[in-house]
């Protein structure tokens, strides 16, 4: 059931009505099963493989609360264990086996692991670490451990952000499980106005500029240098509009019921830097890494080799936590070096940070010099193959601006991709001056975002892309 469908839409104001109607002390329940409903929508066996985690991580907070010391560290290890076991399981399973039956093969060492015929549950690797944060924070004391199985059980599973986040912590959402929200009609109105910028955001610019990406990554090799670079730069936001366009409707979704998400993006492409883009981009997931991965490992509180090391660690882990595939690694890897880069860089020359934020024109060229670095760095993200990776570099290199790109896209459609870009660009930077989430004007805005969505919105029900992590 993605959100971009009728079928979701039905769903929501089915849920949302009856959650309103009902007594407060049944609304845990009712969410709850709209979750496994909601989950179930997919494979129905996806709730099984869920279920056994939270059983275990229900009981694990339990027993970290009440037990301290070595049996505490046990519990903790028990919990992220059997999370990271599902995940090594059904998700890197086959990247592991491929690449020892790979090495074994070439060596001629007698070795072979068997392939499993297993799917990927939808959204494992978010609500993974999701219960994880769960665990963690009751082993760190910031949390007491949630007696409730239903409320614990909706912590992980709760609809609007079970499948792609964003990535909540305990201390955020759980207690709001206990609240009593009553119908607020401005914070409803907001809710749907956030709904509908994250509809807006898939359908008519996600999906639109898919029309000229997908052709052209599927076909490289009979493309011209105009064509990828062109390609490159519409992936980056249409991965962008994918991604924040899912947060926007799981958050406006909550939000309606009077639950509030933490925020997943804040306009990334105006970044000045690459720290300055991952304090932007997926929000969730580098807070996450940044607490409980890049501060456990000392952070910046050791030496300079060791705090590189550790900022290199964190970032291919983040690139392996996207996919099991070298590409997703490699792409991780290139975002730790382009900060590694501007560490450096800002340690020869101090002045440079400070420049940057001099001049208008400063701002501006730090701000295409960092989209440069993750438009390239989104090639690898989005070519899974070494192969197709070496001919998208030998047309970028060898091939020729001569060729007219109306042999590989629509002018129309690239015209209009380029408009919807345009704009999206000013609305990230002026989105504080901008009220598109002010009440008064609610219809207004409504009405000429339905416009819209209806007459330009590509309606395939195309997959979100995070849908597959």
């Amino acid at each position: 059931m993605v959100f971009n469908s009728l079928q979701f839409l039905v769903f929501f104001g089915i849920v949302t009505s009856a959650y309103f109607l009902l007594a407060h002390k049944y609304r845990w329940a009712l969410l709850l099963l709209a979750s496994c409903y909601f989950y179930m929508a997919f494979v129905p066996i996806y709730l099984g493989i869920l279920g056994l985690t939270i059983v275990i991580d229900y009981f694990a907070g339990i027993y970290l609360e009440r037990f301290q010391g070595g049996a505490k560290k046990i519990f903790l290890g028990c919990s992220l264990l059997a999370n990271l076991g599902v995940l090594a399981i059904f998700k890197y399973y086959f990247f592991f086996t491929d690449n020892v039956n790979a090495l074994s093969s070439y060596f001629s060492i007698p070795i072979h692991f068997p392939v499993l015929n297993i799917l990927l549950p939808i959204g494992l690797s978010f609500h993974t670490f999701q219960a994880m944060s769960y665990t963690i924070e009751v082993y760190r004391g910031n949390q007491k451990a949630e007696r409730n199985f239903g409320i614990y059980s909706l912590y992980v599973m709760f609809y609007p952000q079970l499948v792609a986040g964003p990535i909540e912590r305990p201390q955020n959402l759980i207690h709001q499980f206990y609240e009593n929200h009553v119908w607020d009609a401005d914070r409803v109105k907001l809710g749907l106005l956030q709904m509908m910028q994250g509809f807006f955001k898939k359908v008519v610019i996600a999906d639109r500029l898919a029309m000229v990406v997908d052709p052209a990554y599927a076909n490289l090799s009979n493309q011209s240098s105009l064509n990828l670079i062109i390609a490159s730069i519409f992936y980056s936001f249409q991965i962008y509009c994918d991604f924040s366009g899912y947060s926007d409707i799981a958050i406006g979704a909550s939000k309606v019921m009077g639950f509030k998400l933490m925020n997943n993006f804040n306009a990334p492409y105006t970044a000045t830097s690459i720290p300055d883009f991952w304090r932007r981009w997926h929000i969730s997931l580098s807070t996450w890494f940044k607490d409980y991965v890049y501060f456990s490992l000392g952070g910046n509180r050791v030496s300079v080799p060791r705090w590189y090391i550790n900022i290199m660690i964190v970032f291919v882990l983040s690139g392996f936590w996207h996919g099991a595939s070298w590409n997703f690694v490699i792409w991780g890897a290139l975002h730790g070096l382009f900060q590694l880069m501007g560490l450096t860089l800002n340690r020869i020359f101090p002045h440079l940070a400070a420049d940057q934020q001099r001049s208008v024109g400063g701002v501006w060229l730090y701000r295409l010099l960092t989209f440069l670095l993750v438009t390239f760095a989104w090639v690898f993200f989005r070519i899974p193959k070494f192969g197709d990776i070496q001919i998208y570099f030998r047309q970028i290199t060898q091939g020729t601006f001569s060729d007219s790109i109306s042999l590989a896209f629509n002018t129309h459609e690239l015209l209009f991709s380029m408009v919807l870009i345009i704009g999206l660009y000013l609305f990230d930077l002026k989105r504080d001056k901008i009220k598109v989430d002010s009440v008064q004007l609610f219809w207004p805005i409504v009405a000429g975002l339905t416009f819209l969505i209806y007459f330009f919105g590509v309606f395939n029900m195309k997959q979100f892309i995070y849908f597959q992590f």
